[in-house]
């Protein structure tokens, strides 16, 4: 992990230790592979500028996060899960079934999902949703019937991009980053070439096509990854022709060997993406387990650490990882000292 240098007088919390003595002191989190990097920068800084003991962060995905998080309340649970993705309404339902029934969200800011290749590799530059769909779906309808997906170089996707061999290398079903990427580039490609109303006017239910969308081929044109970014740019290195899906925060650490391309004539950049302009990104989130408030020593004053202006507005060192920093930013920091829950947001 990168060495990060605060100033101690700038960001340090007055906190004093619990009372009572705890057989579990440090904070544990775990979940999403995108928001490890960021968390382990907070659990450090925590840890070197607080009386409270370094949080211990693992990863392990969002879903596997979620999962860890909503088996129930103790100190032989988690504290906090990270996620790329909002958390599901099952999933809800199975942390109140567990005993976990109030979960308090903070979202952290904004990540954009980027396209990026060799810096001296073919000429991708821009995309379009509608090329990725129709590179990597499994199926597509012609002629009223669904057949194995026919294109094998770019350039017969489409005429403006190179004429190579279609050889991606996408994030892995169990990576939140894989949901947006399904939804916001393989589905809406599927919409925007016409093929998902073709697939329920050939009698699809919508949710079948839906899947059938985001079902990506499995003939070796599409490599799900499902380590972390630095295996996608080991493929992408050792394959001058390869594309990778990349998180903004890791291309941005690795301009001297990545181009990134546009998508939807939008190029990724902080500012795009934190406004909205940029049609493939996400909000980051972790989730906090009220019930462990003030059992587990340093718990709120960690996740009010990790928001501070600081720490995750501009300037701070989040950004300068890459964390687009959340316009709305102080009504996160108002939701974590009143302590406002899911439910009392719905209500």
């Amino acid at each position: 992990m990168k060495s990060v240098t605060l100033t101690a007088s700038a960001l340090a919390i007055a906190v004093a230790a619990p009372a009572f003595a705890q057989s579990r002191e440090n904070v544990q989190v775990a979940g999403s592979s995108t928001v490890l990097p960021y968390a382990s920068i907070v659990a450090e800084a925590f840890g070197e500028n607080t009386d409270f003991p370094t949080p211990v962060v693992e990863s392990g995905g969002s879903s596997a996060g979620l999962a860890r998080f909503c088996e129930g309340v103790g100190e032989n649970s988690i504290d906090i899960a990270n996620a790329s993705r909002a958390i599901r309404d099952g999933e809800v339902e199975t942390c109140a079934e567990n005993g976990v029934e109030e979960i308090i969200e903070v979202r952290i800011g904004y990540d954009g999902i980027v396209f990026a290749s060799q810096q001296s590799g073919p000429e991708f530059t821009a995309f379009e949703p509608s090329d990725w769909f129709s590179a990597l779906a499994a199926e597509i309808p012609q002629d009223g019937e669904m057949v194995s997906n026919p294109n094998s170089t770019w350039a017969d996707v489409n005429g403006d991009l190179p004429d190579v061999e279609i050889s991606a290398f996408i994030p892995g079903t169990k990576h939140g980053t894989r949901e947006v990427f399904e939804e916001n580039v393989l589905l809406q490609g599927c919409e925007d070439t016409g093929a998902y109303d073709q697939m329920v006017e050939a009698g699809m239910s919508e949710d079948d096509a839906e899947s059938a969308c985001m079902a990506v081929r499995t003939d070796g044109a599409s490599v799900d990854i499902d380590g972390d970014y630095t295996e996608t740019l080991a493929r992408i290195e050792s394959n001058p022709d390869g594309i990778g899906v990349f998180g903004l925060a890791f291309y941005e650490n690795n301009t001297d060997t990545l181009k990134v391309a546009t998508m939807g004539g939008v190029e990724p950049s902080t500012e795009t993406i934190a406004s909205g302009e940029y049609p493939v990104s996400r909000p980051l989130f972790f989730y906090i387990k009220k019930a462990h408030i003030g059992v587990i020593p340093g718990l709120k004053e960690f996740a009010s650490f990790f928001v501070s202006d600081e720490i995750a507005g501009p300037g701070g060192p989040l950004a300068n990882y890459g964390l687009v920093p959340d316009p709305e930013l102080a009504d996160t920091q108002s939701k974590i000292e009143n302590e406002t829950t899911l439910g009392d947001e719905q209500s």
